[in-house]
């Protein structure tokens, strides 16, 4: 999907189409993305060599609050402009804004960039002679937006279809619409879709993004979530990928699978036909890497306060520290299948994740476990995940996953000391803002009775 024509190439064609302006996002810590329309003479002049974009984008929280507890950026340094560098080979064209061309970008030399995290990070890769697919899948929520703008209040909001029923072909066709308007138009927009199904909960789908080489697969899962929310907004809906919406229903999962190849890209290194498993050692090395270090990493797949109500038991989604083969109730899900498809599923990511973090925190775990030699000495779990804690229980909010990241030094190896310091301020950010808000839960608790 990406694109392979030259520089000049690209600007010759664009010029011949009398391109009058196109996108350009920049992906913050959260994995929302930030951006601006230019003029295409504009971008002509910035494409080789950057162009100046402020460095709030990372030093404000999801809201537009800025960090107080923060040194990347601040008022201490004025909130200057930083290098924004365009990859040409992300390209893409959005159908629903009449084929607007549409461009990524990295902040320069900045350690706090998320994709140029994961980018640091799959270098490992050609340094160690392997090459990776991943992919992501994402469950989400699908509201009938409010018809007011501003005013409305999360009561006010309706499930685009009613019922749990999961898988079923009834209700995707009562809105078929929307359905295939969402598999068509991210297909056009180089997000090409696995598969694309109702899961239980009210107006819930789930939709499974087709594998690629890492970067491309975090492109396509980062674009996919804002693609989303474009097209649905077109039919008057409004889908919300929170890992937690209600505590009666299910959670929202941004699974995340991924195997390791020859450099060349010509053979799953995660297959083993002659071993029982049909899992090589290198698998199980790397299935041993994420087990040793996601209790010191969870922040980047769990990285909300709002991502911990999620991992709960018996929600389908996991809270200790298990791998099990073809098993939904364990972390680390092995599907040993052919020499094309054996692969893991990392099933603690939520879908409130920022994909370049969730996928560079996968990748680099994993890698860890082979550089290190690790051996897979845990058993797989049989049966219920959740009763298995002979390995130990996950952190059980976003205070102590992070207090534990910023506790251990495995983090700074994966990741460096810079981003690792920022992206632990932004967590401890996040949780006291938390801590200052009163909750529905108070007021109904506590209001008449206390």
């Amino acid at each position: 999907m990406r694109n392979n024509q030259s520089l000049p190439e690209l600007l010759a064609r664009l010029g011949e189409e009398r391109v009058e302006k196109v996108k350009l996002a920049i992906a913050d810590v959260d994995g929302i993305l930030r951006g601006k329309v230019v003029a295409f003479d504009k971008f002509a002049a910035i494409a080789s060599t950057g162009f100046g974009f402020c460095d709030v984008v990372f030093g404000w929280d999801s809201m537009d609050r800025a960090y107080d507890n923060g040194t990347f950026t601040g008022w201490h340094t004025g909130y200057p402009d930083a290098v924004a560098v365009v990859d040409t080979t992300t390209m893409r064209r959005v159908p629903w804004e009449g084929g607007l061309p549409f461009f990524l970008a990295d902040l320069k030399g900045a350690g706090v960039c998320p994709r140029s995290l994961l980018k640091r990070v799959i270098g490992q890769l050609g340094e160690a002679g392997y090459s990776a697919y991943f992919s992501q899948e994402f469950e989400w929520f699908n509201f009938v937006a409010p018809a007011t703008a501003g005013g409305w209040s999360v009561n006010d909001l309706k499930p685009m279809t009613h019922g749990m029923f999961g898988y079923s072909i009834l209700r995707a066709s009562q809105k078929s619409d929307f359905f295939h308007d969402l598999f068509d138009n991210l297909k056009a927009f180089g997000v090409p879709l696995e598969g694309l199904h109702t899961e239980t909960g009210p107006g819930v789908y789930e939709a499974a993004i087709l594998y690629s080489d890492v970067l491309e697969a975090a492109d396509r899962a980062v674009l996919f979530k804002t693609a989303v929310k474009e097209i649905a907004h077109r039919h008057g809906i409004l889908p919300t990928f929170m890992a937690k919406l209600n505590p009666e229903l299910p959670g929202c999962s941004g699974h995340v699978h991924q195997s390791l190849w020859t450099a060349d890209g010509s053979r799953n290194l995660f297959f083993d036909g002659d071993a029982p498993t049909r899992m090589s050692p290198l698998m199980e090395s790397y299935i041993a890497g994420q087990l040793h270090c996601l209790p010191y990493i969870l922040p980047m797949v769990a990285p909300t306060v709002n991502s911990y109500k999620r991992l709960v038991e018996g929600a389908w989604a996991p809270t200790t520290l298990t791998w099990g083969i073809d098993n939904r109730t364990v972390a680390l899900r092995a599907l040993p299948g052919g020499e094309k498809s054996t692969r893991l599923e990392t099933r603690v990511v939520g879908s409130d994740t920022n994909p370049y973090l969730a996928m560079a925190a996968c990748l680099a775990a994993g890698l860890y476990g082979v550089r290190n030699g690790l051996r897979l000495n845990t058993p797989a779990t049989v049966g219920n995940g959740y009763e298995d804690r002979r390995h130990g229980v996950l952190p059980r909010n976003l205070w102590e996953a992070t207090q534990m990241m910023k506790e251990s030094p495995i983090a700074v190896e994966l990741f460096g000391r810079e981003f690792t310091d920022h992206f632990i301020r932004t967590r401890e950010w996040e949780w006291r803002q938390f801590g200052q808000a009163v909750t529905d839960w108070e007021l109904q608790r506590y209001l008449e009775i206390i």
